[in-house]
This record gives C-alpha cells, sequence and structure tokens, in this order.
C-alpha cells in the first residue's frame, strides 16, 4: 500500500529547480481531503476490482459503462471483464469502504463492442444495435431510471436481469459524451427519488463526470437540480483550452476549475486527471514524483483553495496500474 505522506520537502528541493521549489508556500497551505476516485472497466488487462480495491489507493471506484439506454434496451460494456466476479467484487470492496459507483454513458472512444463482459435486457435486440444512448421522452427517463434501480441498485422486480448478482452500485455517475441533452434532468429526479426506500441514509447517490469546458452543455440543466453531491470535472482529453495534458496548463485548468467550484457551491469538485496524460512512462521506476512535480507545487494548490475541493478523480485504472500515478497523488489529493 502507498505511503499518504507526501514526499520529502528536502528530496524534492534536490530534484526540482529553484522556480519549482519556491512555491512550496502555496502546496504548504493546500487542503488535501485523501480522496482518489479511479474509473475501472475499460480494459481486461487493468485487473480485477477487487485487485483494484485492494490497493488501498482509492477511495471511489466506478464502474464504466452503462452505455445503451433510452430506446427500450439496457446493455454494459466491461471491455472483456468477466461478469461472473464482479458482484463478489462490489461487495468486497465495500466491506473495505472504498464507495462503488456505476457509471452511464460513455464516449466512442472509451466504449468498445468486446464479446466478454457485457450484460443484456434484450439479446436479440442488442446484437442488432450500436454503443449509443439518449433519453428521447420523458417516458424514456423514466424507464432508464427503474431498469437502474432493479438491476443496478435496491430494486429487485422479478423478471429484471441483474448482471452482478445481488450487489447493488453505491450510486450513479452521469459520463455523457454524446447525444441530446434533454431528460437526463429528470432521469436525476427519479433517481434521487429511491431515496425514500432508505432509512436513515442516502442509499443512492448522484455525482457526475462533466468535461471541463464551463458549462457542459450535455449535463448542465441535470447539474442545476442541485442533486448531484460530487462532480468529477475531466481535466483530460481533446479540450486544449482546459486539459492539462493537452495544452491548457495549470492557467487554464484554474480558469474552468473557478468557475465549475462558483457554479456548483454545494457539490464536492474533484479535479479529474488522466494517468496516461502524465508523463510517467509506463513502467517507471524511482523517484516517480518527479514527474508530477508541477502537479504537486503549482496546480494542486491552486485548486485546493476551493472550500468545496473533494479530492481527485483518475482516468483509468489501466494506465494508473501501468504508470504508478495514484501511488503518488494518493498523499497529495
Amino acid at each position: 500500500m502507498a505511503s499518504r505522506r507526501r514526499p520529502s520537502l528536502l528530496l524534492l528541493s534536490a530534484l526540482l529547480p529553484p522556480v519549482a521549489f519556491a512555491l512550496l508556500a502555496g502546496a504548504a497551505t493546500a487542503k488535501p481531503t485523501g480522496q482518489v476516485t479511479v474509473f475501472w472497466g475499460r480494459n481486461a488487462n487493468e485487473g480485477t476490482l477487487r485487485e483494484a480495491c485492494d490497493t488501498g489507493l482509492y477511495t471511489t471506484a466506478v464502474i464504466s459503462f452503462y452505455s445503451i439506454f433510452g430506446h427500450g434496451r439496457y446493455w454494459g460494456d466491461l471491455s472483456g471483464h468477466s461478469l461472473s466476479t464482479v458482484g463478489a467484487d462490489i461487495k468486497h470492496c465495500q466491506s473495505k469502504n472504498i464507495l462503488v459507483l456505476l457509471s452511464i454513458g460513455g464516449n466512442n472512444a472509451t466504449t468498445s463492442r468486446a464479446r466478454k463482459g457485457r450484460w443484456e435486457e434484450d439479446l436479440q435486440n442488442n446484437r442488432k444495435s450500436r454503443s449509443d444512448y439518449s433519453l428521447p421522452s420523458s417516458a424514456s427517463a423514466a424507464a432508464v431510471a427503474d431498469n437502474l434501480w432493479n438491476a443496478h441498485l435496491g430494486g429487485r422486480r422479478k423478471g429484471v436481469y441483474r448482471p452482478f448478482g445481488d450487489a447493488a452500485v453505491d450510486g450513479i455517475d452521469f459520463y455523457i459524451d454524446h447525444g441530446s441533452p434533454d431528460h437526463y434532468d429528470e432521469l436525476a429526479r427519479h433517481l434521487d427519488g429511491y431515496n425514500r426506500f432508505y432509512r436513515g441514509r442516502k442509499g443512492m447517490r448522484l455525482t457526475a463526470s462533466p468535461r471541463c469546458g464551463f458549462p457542459d452543455a450535455r449535463l448542465e440543466k441535470a447539474l442545476r437540480t442541485g442533486l448531484f453531491e460530487r462532480i468529477h470535472v475531466r481535466f483530460y482529453g481533446a479540450d486544449s483550452k482546459c486539459s492539462y495534458g493537452n495544452g491548457a496548463g495549470t492557467w487554464g485548468v484554474v480558469e474552468a476549475w473557478n468557475k465549475w467550484t462558483a457554479a456548483h457551491p454545494k457539490a464536492q469538485i474533484y479535479l479529474g486527471l488522466a494517468a496516461a496524460e502524465s508523463g510517467i512512462p509506463d513502467g517507471a521506476t524511482g523517484t516517480i514524483a518527479v514527474y508530477l512535480k508541477y502537479l504537486y507545487y503549482d496546480l494542486l494548490p491552486k485548486v485546493q483553495k476551493a472550500k468545496n475541493y473533494g479530492g481527485v478523480m483518475v482516468w483509468d485504472r489501466f494506465a494508473d496500474k501501468k504508470t504508478g500515478y495514484s501511488g503518488v497523488v494518493q498523499g497529495w489529493a
């Protein structure tokens, strides 16, 4: 299990140029939470969900993705992972006080048509369908909420296939990357309504993972409901204005970050970063922290000033495992 402490200042001062070390005062006043969220399920070579939870690196694991919905079909894709052990793994992670969420949506680049690791409500129809999703009507939003409740959450209606058996995830994450923005606010309200079945606790949590450009047009209306307790803002990918590893740098990220934290003061805002864009070579050894010096000394101190800073979200477990990214970031988050 990786250490939760930041690397020693003496060690980093020896490794970093004076201008970087001069930023130490800012880093020292930052307010880390220790919360690290990871997306799991996009590559069979990342290992099992149980293995991810047993690393001790993560406080939340997000299963991705539930990627076909809205037209009477309900289909998820785990990119080659066998479903046979996922239910037991969910329970194992929860027994370690690790929150397990199911993410709905995804994009064409991250949603694969692997033969294994997918679940199906209507096999015949799904064989003919693309990996796609949308909510064409209010009725479809209600139907998707009903399927999520009975197939993945606390519902147990007879005849509804539960791909993870009797295991229930702790909530639903919205990762909506294409299609119309319509009716996702209604879906959020339907899902939040199921909390009436939990006594004395919130059993159905809502989170969202929007793109970093503010606002995210596909999720803006849903987020305005105020029902999302966490927002994992994705500061990675193709948006050069706010993608940390794609040209935006600290300034671009902080400019967008301040908009997100101001617009949603009641939600915990997570800094979403991609391990594959970190600059750490695959299989790197030695002091990996040196590859992340500007994250430690420059970006994190700035974003952690926000009162509703929640932690770091890492995309994704496969790249994280190859680079050792979270093993370093965990102590800074």
